[in-house]
């Protein structure tokens, strides 16, 4: 099935932006496609074959306050 044809699912357009863009991380996830549960979709898109690595981020919030999250990369 040719990518226009594909469904718009969460999974789908997660994996569509991991192949453009690379990487994702969940903050652009929820934003981009309103898909709240990125760890559930990069998990099923690993049992499909994508090889995707996690990367551990830290960054400071806008309280500097230490802010983890993971940014999930397609190799």
């Amino acid at each position: 099935m040719s990518q226009n044809l594909e469904k718009k699912t969460k999974i789908n357009q997660v994996k569509n932006h991991l192949v453009e863009k690379g990487s994702i991380d969940s903050w652009t996830a929820i934003n981009e496609y309103g898909a709240t549960r990125l760890s559930a979709i990069i998990f099923n898109l690993r049992r499909r074959g994508f090889n995707i690595v996690s990367e551990q981020q830290s960054v400071l919030d806008r309280n500097l306050n230490s802010c983890n999250f993971v940014n999930y990369v397609l190799i």
